[in-house]
């Protein structure tokens, strides 16, 4: 019996020594396994624990654990056997149940459970067992301290990675390379960089495994000149350079091509690393290929990534998912397609990366549709992929669109972060819905990202656009970091909403703290200047602008050549004007629209006349502006030219807007035969403001029959607007009606239509103060007690008049 156990042990050893070739055979270990048996060992724990050995080395891990449960007597080799067997079949909760029921654990226990762990998808748990084994007093080696830095480089543990470096020189392992590597590694994916050059400086002998971990993490941390030099180090220091240490290399160079580093240099350095690729025969390596590929696509040298492409003797849908993203970045999403188009060919099944990446590339030429199309073919989207499409449509100003998404997103159960929430808020903030911006805001809150910069800056934008500029205050002020995007949002809010001075303080605030403004602050500062027609403001604005840097900006430029329109002071808009080396279609909008507002209708047609001569095409905006301007200098006929050739000549279909202007141009001549003609076949018949400009011309012209027709209209389609009922009164009274103009004050009266007062004010050394209009209908009586006869008024500045309604 003796020697049939030591025959059967001697063939269970020889079939584990197999296993640094060819796995041992499964029929082998089941035909030893019976053997066993039948000899009458089974009891025999020399020889099961063999056993349990070549099973799970031949790949039959649930045999192994059979037969260890079947052991009667199981020993420590026994358990640390059948949990290695377990952590081969990826049993994890059977490995950490038999290493509870060891009646002795040793290191190796521990270090197999442990380091399965580590690469488990919870390798955060490892860190927990790793606390169990040092309060049993095992002391751990390299493999101990290798998988818990490995795990805490994976879960970003920076602490407890500083804890084991701290054991590690406790008992007396910092100095091993195994270590040392583990450690590279886990400060450089913990971010830790400056740890790990320190690191690094201090190793005696690095090795291969070191530059790398350390190129990686330098790379990484776009620190990519440094890994690039770290790379030359390691050449001349005589280390062997490898297939893994290449491809961290290219990885350096294609970040450099990403980064602010010079992409010329990273190229040459790439295809000096691609020279020594072909010299070393590291060609046929399908990582390496890869890695070149990647270099190339980012540096925009997609051709030359092409050609590595057809190199490779082998390829994966890694390289083709690497050449369609090359192809979309630089725009070529044509190309990208036939790419994809001939993977599919070739047997390659597109998965969510390739899909991921023809959509970043459709919506990078704007093609949304597209990009919708490619992402409803991913079936679990990722959240970095729902952020490229939500984005993609909110760059579109598809905004109703990307809150739809959103909501789909969340019924899929997604979790947003900080990307996510930022684009929501800011189609929030361009909707006005503020009910959803609360909802975001509550989420920021839930998933503590209410304190990040991006999160919170959406949120300001958001409450101060909707009206609630306590809300985005309070957020505001809140904030421990602001950029400038911060302080636009809030002046731009506080600027929208009419509260200007609010908005010049903290412009002001900005400025004294070192923000430097920029072309969107300038924007909204003069936007205020225009809203309170403060001309002294807005020059000392055009002066800041000018020292700045801005007055060749052409977003900078059209507010101030519309500050000085709505201020009254065409000379000086048309000097700004002249003055812009490049004129954008809105520069020109605002001109011509100047004009015409101003009363300068011939100068408005002039300027549109002389735009037509340039390269720039007018828009619906444009003509907008000089229909207006034909309207009011009584350009009748040519109000109907240009109207008429909007769609013909420049594809413009004709909004209610221009048919407002035309029938504003028509009335105010007196031509209602045509007004009726334009009315009757225009789209636009339920518009309150087309009627309401067809009633103001007939009191112009007395004329009560049509601006009967009108003001019914207007009773109907806007009951509340005290408009109708003031004109038409007007027009009675004015034809000596009087019973029919007592008539309509008395249907307003009873409709409980209440005329709002007209206002005016003041621009006084102490500030603006406003005097109201008499509630007297169809009288401009001033009520105001703004001065005293003997008071100084050296001080007004200027007199602004605004009313609430025609009458």
């Amino acid at each position: 019996m003796a020697n049939l156990a030591a025959q059967l042990a001697a063939v269970l050893q020889a079939c584990i020594k197999r296993s640094g070739g060819p796995k041992p055979s499964r029929a082998h270990a089941k035909a030893a396994h019976a053997r066993v048996l039948a000899a009458g060992l089974a009891a025999d724990t020399f020889l099961i624990n063999r056993l349990v050995e070549l099973y799970s080395l031949s790949g039959l891990p649930c045999h192994a654990l059979q037969a260890f449960r079947a052991l009667p007597h199981p020993n420590i080799y026994s358990y640390n056997a059948a949990i290695s067997a377990a952590c081969r079949a990826r049993d994890l909760a059977a490995a950490r149940d038999l290493l509870g029921k060891m009646p002795e654990r040793n290191a190796v226990s521990w270090n197999t459970v442990i380091s399965a762990v580590a690469r488990s998808d919870s390798p955060g748990d490892a860190l927990g067992m790793y606390d169990g084994m040092l309060q049993e007093g095992i002391v751990p080696t390299h493999f101990t301290l290798a998988s818990v830095l490995s795990a805490c480089g994976t879960v970003a543990a920076l602490d407890d990675g500083r804890c084991c470096h701290g054991l590690a020189v406790k008992v007396g392992l910092d100095g091993n390379q195994f270590v040392e590597n583990a450690l590279l590694g886990m400060y450089t994916k913990c971010g830790s960089v400056a740890d790990a050059v320190t690191l690094f400086d201090g190793m005696a002998s690095p090795n291969e495994v070191s530059f790398t971990a350390m190129m990686g993490g330098l790379a990484q941390s776009g620190a990519a000149d440094d890994a690039l030099r770290l790379f030359a180090r390691m050449s001349r220091s005589g280390v062997r350079v490898d297939p893994v240490s290449v491809s961290s290399v290219l990885g350096a160079c294609a970040q450099a091509c990403a980064g602010e580093y010079s992409v010329v240099r990273a190229i040459r350095l790439g295809q000096s690393i691609h020279a020594l690729v072909v010299r070393k025969g590291f060609g046929s390596d399908q990582h390496v290929g890869n890695s070149l590929m990647d270099m190339y696509a980012k540096c925009m040298e997609v051709d030359e990534a092409m050609k590595v492409f057809e190199s490779m003797p082998s390829v994966s849908i890694v390289s083709w998912n690497i050449l369609i993203t090359g192809y979309g970045q630089v725009g070529l999403y044509a190309k990208a397609m036939e790419v994809l188009d001939l993977m599919q060919e070739s047997g390659f099944e597109p998965n969510e990366v390739t899909y991921s990446n023809m959509l970043a590339s459709c919506i990078k030429v704007r093609d949304v549709p597209s990009a919708r199309a490619m992402f409803d073919k991913i079936s679990q989207p990722s959240v970095t992929t729902w952020n490229t499409l939500l984005s993609g449509y909110c760059q579109e100003e598809l905004h109703q669109d990307t809150i739809e998404l959103f909501g789909r997103m969340q019924h899929q159960n997604v979790q947003p972060d900080r990307t996510t929430l930022a684009v929501i808020l800011s189609s929030c903030s361009r909707l006005g819905i503020l009910e959803l911006g609360k909802q975001v805001h509550s989420a920021s809150v839930r998933l503590l990202l209410q304190n990040d910069m991006f999160v919170a800056n959406g949120l300001v934008d958001m409450y101060s656009k909707c009206g609630r500029v306590g809300a985005a205050q309070i957020i505001f002020n809140k904030m421990t970091e602001r950029d400038v995007v911060c302080w636009n949002s809030m002046i731009s809010g506080l600027a929208i909403h009419s509260l200007n001075e609010e908005a010049f303080d903290f412009f002001k605030q900005m400025r004294e703290i070192g923000m430097f403004p920029t072309e969107s602050s300038y924007a909204s500062m003069i936007n205020s200047c225009a809203r309170l027609s403060s001309i002294p403001q807005g020059r000392q604005i055009h002066a800041q602008v000018l020292k700045d840097g801005y007055d060749q900006n052409v977003y900078v430029g059209s507010a101030l050549i519309d500050m000085y329109a709505k201020c009254g002071n065409m000379d000086d808009a048309r000097l700004f004007f002249d003055y812009m080396s490049a004129k954008n279609i809105v520069a020109w909008n605002e001109m011509i629209h100047g004009y015409a507002q101003n009363g300068l209708g011939e100068k408005a047609v002039e300027l549109f006349e002389y735009m037509l001569t340039t390269n720039q095409k007018p828009d619906s905006v444009t003509f907008i502006a000089v229909l207006t301007g034909c309207s009011h200098a009584g350009l009748v006929d040519e109000a109907i030219a240009f109207f008429n050739s909007m769609e013909s000549n420049y594809g413009i279909t004709p909004l209610v807007e221009h048919y407002t202007c035309l029938i504003d141009a028509m009335g105010r001549a007196g031509r209602f035969v045509e007004v009726e003609a334009v009315i009757d076949r225009m789209p636009y018949k339920d518009d309150p403001i087309v009627w309401e400009v067809l009633l103001a011309a007939c009191v112009v012209h007395h004329n009560a029959e049509l601006g009967e027709c009108a003001a019914k209209h207007l009773f109907r389609l806007d009951p509340k607007n005290p408009s109708p009922y003031v004109l038409l009164s007007n027009i009675y009274a004015s034809l000596g009606r009087h019973g029919d103009a007592s008539a309509v004050r008395a249907l307003m009266s009873n409709r409980g239509v209440v005329k709002g007062r007209g206002y005016s004010w003041v621009d006084h050394k102490d500030g603006a103060r406003a005097f109201m209009v008499a509630d007297d209908l169809g009288t401009n009586v001033v009520e105001s007690t703004l001065f005293s006869d003997n008071e100084d008024t050296s001080g007004v500045t200027e007199v602004h008049r605004d009313e609430t309604c025609a009458g």
